[in-house]
């Protein structure tokens, strides 16, 4: 008669504290000490994968032949046939050199401006003035954009416009800003610092509020001007900050606003001002070339995901700050 030999039962890992170790115990563990916070972080999921992941399904349309009877899975594969279509296309490098052009311009521009006005307004010491200045450059960044333009419009009329009528007492006489090809994008740039400058600044003077006043006191005992009080107390204190907003927005370096764009182009600019979003919009939309607008964004979205992550890597380097 053969004997045999029951294997003794898996026991969990037990720590010297007596409590199971492995990562099952631990994610129990975690959740019964956290799960207050997981509540309350239900709902941001929940909006994050409704709205944020959702959609990425259907970026499979960029690599199949969309068919109206079939939905958004029922196409035919075609690989990568609609990514070859817009490289050879005719208008691939001017929209390329369009949306970097515009997007490069304003991230400088942007990025720079609001780190000088904070720092401006860090230095004035009438609190009276300080929360005037405050809010007289806080205020464009509510306007709606349709605003801004038909104000951009108004005033920079070649016939009626108040800016061109002053620039006529210079001599400066008949320019039409909005419809030449060399005046496109500094008009846009400008007007884009101007409407988001005060409000972009926001982030930098809560940093700056955060530095101890004793630096200050000891600066000027030292006999520091304020230009040293900048370079030596204030910038230092804004790089965390400055790296940070710079790796974001260079996550979305190719993402020309598409709004304002589309108002302020016409036939007589359209050769500087059409960028991927509004070719995208013509092609998908109106065109209803969806598989073709769709691979189109597609590229834009891994060119920004390409610059943010070696954006993140090099600022990990140099300064030792990123996002991951």
């Amino acid at each position: 008669m053969a004997l045999t030999l029951d294997k003794p039962p898996k026991t969990a890992k037990v720590a010297k504290n007596g409590k199971p170790t492995g990562a099952g115990p631990r994610v129990k563990r975690h959740f019964s000490r956290q799960w207050q916070l997981w509540v309350m972080l239900l709902p941001a999921i929940g909006f994050t994968a409704l709205f944020a992941y959702g959609p990425m399904y259907g970026i499979q349309l960029a690599f199949r032949e969309f068919d109206f009877t079939k939905g958004l899975t029922g196409g035919e594969w075609v690989g990568l046939k609609y990514f070859t279509k817009f490289f050879e296309s005719p208008q691939f490098w001017t929209l390329m050199r369009n949306t970097a052009t515009i997007s490069l311009t304003t991230l400088v521009f942007g990025f720079v401006a609001p780190i000088i006005l904070a720092i401006l307004v860090n230095q004035v010491i009438s609190r009276r003035r300080k929360r005037f200045t405050q809010t007289a450059t806080y205020l464009p960044h509510f306007i709606s954009i349709v605003v801004i333009v038909g104000m951009l419009q108004v005033f920079l009329s070649p016939s009626t416009g108040l800016i061109t009528r002053f620039l006529g007492f210079f001599g400066i006489e008949g320019v039409n800003f909005l419809g030449s090809t060399s005046t496109f994008v500094p008009v846009y740039v400008i007007s884009e610092v101007w409407q988001h400058c005060g409000w972009n600044s926001i982030i930098y003077l809560a940093a700056l509020a955060g530095v101890n006043t004793q630096l200050y006191e000891a600066a000027r005992i030292d006999g520091a001007n304020r230009f040293q009080v900048i370079r030596h107390i204030d910038f230092p204190a804004l790089v965390p900050t400055m790296v940070v907003l710079l790796i974001l927005n260079m996550g979305g370096v190719l993402n020309a606003g598409f709004e304002k764009i589309f108002l302020m182009q016409n036939t007589l600019n359209l050769p500087v001002s059409e960028v991927i979003s509004t070719y995208v919009y013509k092609i998908g939309i109106i065109g209803s070339q969806f598989s073709y607008s769709t691979a189109i964004g597609l590229f834009n979205t891994a060119i920004n995901f390409t610059f943010l992550v070696i954006t993140n890597q090099i600022a990990k380097r140099v300064s030792n700050t990123s996002l991951w």
